[in-house]
Parts: structure tokens; sequence; C-alpha cells
């Protein structure tokens, strides 16, 4: 009766464990997947815009912000460990990471993926963020987060702080590592704008473009792999990371560049890790294999400044003590921008601007605006500004365009009666 009794508590407690374990894990390696050439081989002549799995999915052009494509890509969904940019981000801006953290028992005890920490290890930060990017450390997320946050709670504090400062308004976060939460969630089209942020820093675009790292323990080494599949087997692949959790399901973000196109491809909610490897790559070669880019600023530099010989002396100022206005165009923050060779011939810059004001114009006003349009879709808006203020008349104005008229009348009666 004894051993029944241990028994029963022993299988009852395994299942406890298995259950808790597959309801919040985030092991990458749980699933193989098959040999990603060959689903490399079979997406190389994607023409069109590809069936997917996933539930959401964005592919984000980084140089315009342009979404090339978009699949449920403003749906609230849980995110997993692709929570860990943001992570990642947060501490390398906060904290020095050269120093030493000792671990707790809180961040030793994380479930899900680890990077293997134990109670009172000491370990660097950098070689944490290694741990928490490339084999998506949960422990090393909790240990990061109670040394630059405090405590988990203050560092979700620090990450929605960053999340607002991006303008994000359907991200919230609750936990460093992604474990289901339902008040944490994301977009993929603002993970995408959280990714492109952090990719912008060296020190995250190394750690997430690095394939195998060997880190230090308590003076220990200990080599790490990168989960991310697709990382030096697909070309032009440069970071980002993985997630998974029963919640969230398979989740991956991807960093490819070839040529002047720079991409960020999610996928978010894919049945299986093959069904995310599949989606990604098939998302990834229909970007490259119909998409070209243009160098958008230098037709528009060149459209606006036709349009100036032309325009230069066509404006009015009412009340003006002159008509001389000196148009110049908005910024455009990049060069290259990614237009479907379906409708390259759809192309078009149309410039719409006033001509008769009333004075004062004050300077670096908006007079007009410029947009492009592809396949009658509008995906640039600059504003045309007027360089120099023009003021108003005051009575002496008045009264010297009085005498000049009066000048003036005169010597056209004095022409005409001679």
């Amino acid at each position: 009766m004894k051993f029944y009794k241990v028994w029963i508590i022993f299988t009852v407690s395994f299942f406890i464990f298995s259950f808790n374990y597959n309801v919040f894990s985030d092991d990458e390696d749980l699933e193989d997947i098959s040999d990603v050439s060959s689903f490399i081989e079979t997406t190389t002549n994607v023409s069109e815009e590809p069936i997917i799995n996933s539930r959401a999915a964005i592919i984000f052009d980084r140089n315009s912000g342009y979404v090339l494509f978009g699949k449920n890509e403003n749906e609230q969904r849980k995110m997993a460990s692709t929570t860990k940019i943001m992570s990642a981000i947060i501490v390398i801006e906060n904290a020095n990471l050269d120093d030493i953290v000792t671990v707790s028992a809180k961040a030793a005890g994380t479930g899900g993926s680890r990077l293997g920490l134990h109670t009172n290890d000491k370990i660097t930060v950098r070689n944490l963020l290694y741990g928490l990017l490339l084999c998506s450390g949960n422990d090393a997320a909790v240990a990061l987060a109670e040394h630059v946050g405090g405590d988990v709670t203050g560092f979700a504090e620090l990450m929605n702080k960053k999340a607002s400062e991006l303008g994000l308004v359907s991200t919230h976060f609750v936990t460093p590592h992604g474990l289901d939460n339902d008040d944490h969630y994301t977009t993929a089209y603002e993970l995408a704008l959280i990714t492109n942020y952090a990719l912008n820093n060296n020190t995250f675009c190394n750690i997430v473009g690095t394939k195998n790292y060997t880190i230090t323990i308590n003076n220990y080494s200990k080599t790490l792999s990168n989960t991310n599949e697709l990382l030096g087997v697909l070309n032009g692949v440069y970071g980002v990371k993985t997630g998974f959790t029963n919640g969230a399901n398979r989740c991956l973000v991807t960093a490819v560049k070839r040529d002047n196109m720079d991409l960020i491809c999610i996928v978010l909610g894919a049945d299986t890790k093959n069904d995310r490897t599949k989606d990604s790559i098939k998302l990834i070669e229909y970007a490259f294999n119909n998409f070209t880019t243009i160098n958008i600023k230098e037709k528009i530099q060149e459209e606006f400044e036709n349009w100036k010989l032309c325009n230069s002396s066509s404006f009015y100022v009412s009340k003006g003590i002159s008509n001389n206005l000196t148009p110049y165009l908005e910024d455009l923050s990049f060069d290259f921008f990614p237009i479907n060779s379906n409708h390259i011939n759809d192309f078009s810059i149309y410039i719409y601007c006033d001509y008769i004001f009333e004075a004062p114009v004050d300077a670096d006003s908006v007079i007009g605006y410029l947009t492009v349009s592809i396949n009658n879709k509008t995906v640039i808006t600059l504003n045309i500004m007027n360089a120099n203020s023009v003021s108003k008349k005051d009575y002496k104005d008045f009264f010297v365009d009085m005498i000049r008229d009066y000048i003036f009348h005169l010597e056209f009666l004095l022409y005409n009666n001679n």
C-alpha cells in the first residue's frame, strides 16, 4: 500500500510537471525541422503572394518602412520569445555589458528554454545577452531584468516605456521572456518596428547574427548555438529571433538583406516549426523575386526641380512686399524604395501647390505637397515648404507703391503723347 501511494504521488507529480512545462515552455529544441535547403529549393521562383500557415505575418522594408506583404499584421497576438528583442535593447541601452551579475534563485528557477543558470552563478551582462538571444534562455531574461529593472515588474515598465517612445499602440509587455500571459502581446507590424529599431544598434545586430558563441559562467566555458534555423543557411539572413509557446505557437523574426533591399520578415502563430520555416522562406523569396528597388529620392528630386523651373515665377502674395517665394522639399529619410515589378509602369509623382497667398507668409511654412503613387496607391507624401518669409506691406510700402504707380502712369501718358 505504501509503495502504491508513492507511485501515485510520483505519477501525478510527473504529469503536473509535464503539463506545466508544456503550457509554459519556450524550448526551441522540442521539434526538429526537415532539411531547410529543400524548402529553399521549392520556393526560388515564387511569383504570386504565397499562401501561408502562420496566423499573422509581415514583410517590412527597413529602408522605407513600407509593408510589402501583410496577413493580419495589425492583429494583437502573443509573441513568445520574440519578446527578447525588446528585452535585449532595454539591457543594451541601460546597462554596462561588462558588469558581473549574480544569478538569483528566481532567475535560476525560471522554466522553459534555459541557458542553464544556477543560484549564485556569476556571469557578465554581455554573456547573458548571448544566452538570451542565441539559445533563448528564460533564466537569462529574468537575471537581466532583475539587474537592469530591479525586478521583472520594473523591467516591464522600462519595456513599455520604450514601446511608447516608439509610438506603439498595440503592444504591451509583462515579462522579459514572453511566456504566455494575456496582458503580454504585440502585432506583427509593431514587432517589425521594434526589430527595426533594435537592428540599428550594432551590439544587438552582432549578437543576433552570431551562429555559435562561447560564453563563460563562473569561469567555465559553454558554447551556445543560435536557434534561428535560417541564419547561415538562407542567402542574406543576418538575424533575428525565434519563439514558441503553446499560446503563441511557432514564431520567427528574420532580417535579410540582398543588394539594396533590406527586409524584416515576421511570422506569428505557425502550427509547427516546419510551417514557420517554410512560411518565412516563401515570404522572403516572394519579396526578392517580385520586388525591385528604385532610387526614389533621385526621381523625386528630379521631378521637383523641373516643377520649380516651370513655376518659380507663378506665385502671388496679396499685400506682400514681394511675390518671391523659394520652395523646397521636405527631406526624404531614405533613398531606395521597393516596387513590385508588375507595377513598375504604374509609378507616378504628383505635385500640389498653392500659388496665391496673403501676406504675411512665414519662412518654413507649408505651401503644398508632393505624393508618390504606385498602382493608384499613395505610398509617399512630402511637404513643400517656403524657405523665405514675405512680410505684409505697411503704410509706407503702400505709399511707395502709390508713387511708383503714379510715375509709371505719367511716363506711359508722356510716351503715348509723343
